[in-house]
C-alpha cells in the first residue's frame, strides 16, 4: 500500500446526487481524473485500458490518454489500496467496493420494505454537473429505472396495506417526473386502494390541468377510466361519482 487506506475497510462509492468515496465511513480524497476513472468503472464494469483512456480523454492522442490513465490508477490506489484492479490490458473496480447505483439492479430480489428503504436513499440524479457522454446515457437510464421502481413498489405496498410508505414513494415519483402519467396513476391507485375516491379525483384533476397547460393534451382514457369509469385497482368498480371532464376544446365546439 502506498499511503492509502487498507482494502479491508468498508468502501462505498456514491454517484447519485454527486460523487463521494467513503472508506471506513470517512471521505477519501481524490482528484478529478481519479474520480472520473472510478465513476466510469462503476458504471461500465471491467473494460480494456485503451477503451477507458479513449472514453475519459477523447481529445488527446492514445499515448497521452494511456499515460493519464496510469496516473489516475495510481491516484485511486494511493487513496485506497487495491481500489482499481489494473491488469496489463484491462481494468476493473475492486470487488470490495459497494456502489450505490448497483442497488437498483438488486431491487427485484428484495422484500418491498427493503426496496422502499433503498429507493429513499437514492435521491438526486447521477453525477450532477458531469457532462461526459458516458454519464449522460446512464443518467437517463437510471432516472427512468428509479422512477419505475418507485411506482412499482408503491403499488405493491398499497396492495399489502402499507399506505403511508406507498404514498411516500408514489409522490416521490411524481416529484421526479411531474408530467409522467404512470407516476400520477400510482398516486391515484394508492388513493383508491384506501377508498379515498375524492382524493383520487383531486389528483386526476391536478394532473389533467398540468398536462393541458404544459402540453395541450389530455390524460389517457385508461387513467380517466380508473378514476371515473369502469374499474379501479384489482378490477373493482370505482364508480362514476363525477362526470368525466370534457376534452380540451370540446365545450367551445359544442356551443357553436
Amino acid at each position: 500500500m502506498v499511503g492509502g487506506r487498507s482494502a479491508t475497510a468498508d468502501v462505498r462509492l456514491e454517484l447519485m446526487g454527486g460523487f463521494r468515496l467513503l472508506a471506513g465511513g470517512a471521505p477519501a480524497d481524490l482528484v478529478g481524473n481519479a474520480e472520473r476513472l472510478l465513476a466510469y468503472l462503476a458504471l461500465t464494469g471491467p473494460v480494456a485500458r485503451v477503451v477507458a483512456a479513449g472514453a475519459l480523454w477523447p481529445d488527446v492522442s492514445e499515448r497521452r490518454g494511456l499515460a493519464s490513465l496510469r496516473t489516475a490508477i495510481w491516484q485511486c490506489n494511493r487513496a485506497v489500496d487495491g481500489l482499481v484492479e489494473a491488469g496489463e490490458k484491462r481494468l476493473a473496480l475492486a470487488g470490495f467496493v459497494r456502489v450505490d447505483t448497483a442497488a437498483l439492479a438488486d431491487l427485484a430480489a428484495m422484500p418491498d420494505d427493503a426496496a422502499a428503504g433503498v429507493l429513499r436513499t437514492l435521491r438526486g440524479e447521477l453525477l450532477p454537473g458531469w457532462y461526459d457522454d458516458w454519464v449522460l446515457l446512464d443518467r437517463e437510464r437510471l432516472r427512468h429505472l428509479r422512477v419505475q421502481w418507485l411506482e412499482d413498489v408503491a403499488l405493491r405496498l398499497a396492495a399489502h396495506g402499507s399506505f403511508a410508505a406507498a404514498y411516500e414513494l408514489a409522490f416521490e415519483a411524481v416529484r421526479c417526473e411531474p408530467l409522467r402519467e404512470s407516476a400520477h396513476r400510482a398516486v391515484i391507485a394508492v388513493h383508491l386502494a384506501q377508498h379515498n375516491v375524492v382524493e383520487a379525483v383531486r389528483e386526476y384533476r391536478r394532473f389533467r390541468h398540468l398536462l393541458v397547460d404544459e402540453l395541450g393534451v389530455e390524460p389517457s382514457t385508461e387513467l380517466a377510466d380508473l378514476v371515473f369509469g369502469r374499474a379501479g385497482p384489482g378490477g373493482r368498480a370505482a364508480g362514476r361519482i363525477l362526470p368525466r371532464p370534457e376534452p380540451v376544446g370540446a365545450r367551445s365546439t359544442s356551443r357553436r
